[in-house]
């Protein structure tokens, strides 16, 4: 089993910005004490704030799939269709590092 970088990056629907940052952020803790997550980290776009991207890190990806069928996150693809629609996408990557360790790994640089 090999870590996985996983980004998950939504576009929300105009006007409902603060329901799904705070809908995201209630995600953040629960994730944060499941098994395998090295890294689950919500970001909002500076220059588009209904831009919404998790940057994350597991041991491997059975660990995420496991993430991804659980209870919080089963609740928050309910309201999917209310909060981003179609205007989301979830893409899992493998490291593949390349010049300064530091700075071309995020494993590296988190000291990992």
């Amino acid at each position: 089993m090999s870590e996985v970088v996983v980004t998950g990056s939504f576009k929300v629907h105009p006007g409902k910005e603060e329901e799904a940052l705070e809908a995201f952020r209630a995600l953040v803790e629960p994730t944060h004490g499941e098994d395998g997550c090295i890294l689950y980290a919500l970001h909002r776009g500076v220059d588009d704030p209904a831009r919404l991207t998790f940057i994350e890190r597991w041991e491997s990806r059975e660990r995420l799939d496991a993430h991804l069928k659980s209870d919080h996150v089963s609740a928050l693809l309910e309201r999917a269709d209310e909060l981003w629609g179609d205007n989301g996408e979830i893409t899992v990557y493998e490291a593949v590092p390349a010049g300064e360790p530091k700075k071309g790994s995020l494993a590296e640089h988190a000291g990992g």
